[in-house]
């Protein structure tokens, strides 16, 4: 399983021009605005409200750090200079690294805007810590793009509102309708949640209850706790998926 965070694993593309936050304010799933105040976790979702990708937005200066999967870059990059039209906005992708850690982040680093425990975040080619990342994200149960994040996630099943991001008040941006009407007319059904765990179980194993009938799916694991998807009518008593034994709690 691939670490979360990695400095190989992701790519920043620099966003310039006059237009940056008018244009960010109409494509991304958090406030633009608040870019004044330090780094905005957000996504990008369907016209279907579907998740698309994630990233980080750094305010450096004149320009806009944009931190992203590297596996995801060239296909939002492309998908960024669609929306683009003739807005005063340039949009390039750079051999710039991400360093990452939980102790003493010196000058220059920002704070992981998802969680305290996700530390902070630097640009300056200073050296990642050693951290189990993996383990913090299950405890915390943050997701990670291409595990729990995939093209059939709703984001609010995926706890965005908990992680800051997403906002409800900016106004309209792709994908918004949807997501404001499972934030304010249903409640949720489906979501993450960290679960017990004991027993041998792979990445997208499927969860079932006592009796057999589906549950959710089993995601990353650090020892004897996981991420898991689970349907919350079913997540009761103890749950099975391959040979491990999962215990939802309430």
């Amino acid at each position: 399983m691939k670490m979360e965070g990695s400095v190989a694993e992701r790519t920043i593309i620099e966003i310039t021009g006059e237009d940056r936050i008018k244009f960010l304010q109409g494509v991304i799933t958090n406030d633009a605005a608040r870019l004044a105040d330090g780094p905005v976790y957000a996504a990008m979702l369907t016209p279907q409200g579907k998740f698309v990708v994630d990233f980080f937005l750094v305010p450096e200066g004149d320009k806009i750090l944009l931190d992203v999967a590297a596996e995801e870059a060239d296909g939002l990059l492309k998908r960024l200079t669609l929306y683009k039209l003739r807005s005063r906005v340039g949009l390039t992708k750079t051999d710039r690294k991400v360093s990452r850690g939980i102790w003493e982040p010196g000058e220059g680093a920002v704070a992981d805007p998802r969680a305290p425990e996700m530390g902070w975040r630097a640009y300056d080619g200073r050296p990642s810590q050693d951290v189990d990342w993996d383990a913090i994200r299950v405890a915390n149960c943050i997701p990670e793009t291409g595990i729990e994040l995939t093209p059939d996630t709703y984001i609010l099943e995926a706890g965005f509102e908990r992680l800051h991001g997403v906002d409800f008040r900016k106004g309209c941006y792709v994908g918004q309708e949807v997501t404001a009407r499972m934030k304010h007319k249903t409640d949720l059904r489906k979501g993450l949640r960290t679960v017990g765990i004991a027993g041998e179980a792979p990445v997208g194993t499927e969860i079932v209850t006592e009796d057999g009938k589906p549950a959710g799916t089993l995601f990353t694991r650090s020892g004897e706790k996981a991420i898991a998807f689970l349907r919350f009518d079913r997540a009761r008593g103890v749950l099975h998926a391959g040979d491990a034994r999962i215990t939802a709690g309430d």
